[in-house]
């Protein structure tokens, strides 16, 4: 934990984004958050709210069940691995070759 996170409280967090807290202890159930444990209290970070909002998004918004919210935040986690991975070759490219496949993947991902 970094010393300049800001913490939140499931009542918090439930008033924030405008959800029962069974809904948040359903979600960790699930695996989809993580939430920290201070004196075996659940303290929500701002990388859970935006995760959180995400499943809600996915969920209320778009109708997505539970077996679907899971597959889709795994989908999320490999893509960014995979950025990572490619920003990192991407350090060892040559900036003409780099700026090709940068445009080359942009139009890829546009297409999708």
């Amino acid at each position: 934990m970094k010393r300049d996170d800001r913490f939140y409280m499931i009542s918090m967090v439930c008033k924030l984004l405008n959800v029962h807290p069974q809904t948040l202890r359903l979600y960790e159930r699930e695996g989809f958050i993580k939430p920290k444990r201070i004196n075996r209290q659940r303290v929500y970070t701002d990388e859970d709210l935006d995760r959180l909002n995400f499943v809600i998004k996915l969920t209320k918004d778009l109708g997505v069940n539970r077996a679907g919210v899971d597959i889709i935040l795994r989908m999320r986690e490999r893509m960014q691995l995979m950025e990572e991975a490619l920003q990192e070759i991407f350090r060892y490219v040559d900036d003409d070759i780099r700026e090709q496949i940068e445009k080359k993947l942009k139009k890829f991902f546009e297409e999708i």
